[in-house]
């Protein structure tokens, strides 16, 4: 089994969700970035995903889209990003990474040496904003070949009709956004989620995980009774954006995921 199919087997017995962080790599610099991937495992998070800086992150609100310039500001790319991967193998081999973006700098890079790079460095799985499934032969069936996971977001405008293109070749888990717009937007209504979460466990047998505007260790509570995973990014973000010293944006990205994480872990004790 892959370590994305590991982790969420081990929570499903534990009876719990997942706590799914995302950072983007390179954010405020590369030294502070790598700390902040180092701890999260110790904070909590149950699988990472890790932002791929790109210029035009048409999918991401201000915050991510401030990450992201801070990240291009202090020379990140892909390559680095991949070297942070490999510098947190090191010490961990168990908590999945998930590398999330657009197309186009994998593109720049080229599929076949991203594809090989990614396995190589220890990446489990892949999140490809801006590609559909119509473009499957692009990257999400070279990367299922080379044993990456291909992970799809859906949406409240997902209709039954396009649920099983969307999901076809899907792996890993099923990320669905809960409110339609950009990251850090407001966030959806618990039975729109329950309702959406019932609609998707129609189509398939993948883990769901949810985000999109959760942002407190209540909200992350009342997602992980409903879900298997919850995806929290802008909130831990916004601790970077308002850290005075790269220790202070350890200290809060790594405080904040606790805190959200203890919320996941009590969301279904009785």
């Amino acid at each position: 089994m892959s370590r994305l199919q590991t982790r969420f087997a081990q929570l499903k017995q534990q009876n719990r969700a997942a706590l799914v962080t995302f950072v983007t790599a390179g954010d405020p610099g590369y030294d502070t970035s790598l700390a902040i991937l180092k701890g999260l495992p110790a904070a909590g998070a149950d699988v990472i995903e890790l932002g791929m800086p790109f210029t035009d992150p048409m999918a991401d609100g201000p915050a991510i889209q401030l990450a992201n310039i801070r990240a291009l500001a202090a020379r990140q790319n892909l390559a680095k990003t991949l070297q942070m991967v490999r510098e947190f193998r090191v010490d961990n081999q168990d908590t999945p990474i998930v590398l999330m973006g657009y197309f186009n700098p994998i593109h720049h890079y080229g599929v076949p040496r991203f594809i090989a790079e990614a396995r190589e460095s220890g990446v489990d799985g892949l999140i490809v904003v801006d590609l559909p499934p119509e473009h499957n032969a692009e990257l999400c069936d070279p990367a299922q070949a080379a044993g990456l996971d291909f992970i799809r977001l859906t949406t409240p405008t997902t209709d039954d009709a396009r649920l099983p293109t969307v999901l076809n070749g899907s792996s890993g888990f099923v990320y669905y956004v809960s409110v339609a717009g950009v990251t850090g937007a407001g966030a959806a209504t618990l039975e729109h989620v329950e309702e959406a979460v019932a609609r998707l466990r129609r189509h398939t047998a993948l883990p769901i995980s949810i985000g999109f505007g959760i942002r407190t260790p209540e909200q992350a509570a009342a997602i992980a009774r409903l879900a298997d995973g919850v995806v929290v990014g802008s909130a831990l973000i916004d601790q970077i954006a308002a850290a005075e010293s790269a220790q202070q944006a350890v200290d809060g990205v790594l405080g904040l995921c606790a805190a959200l994480a203890e919320g996941v872990r009590k969301a279904r004790v009785s």
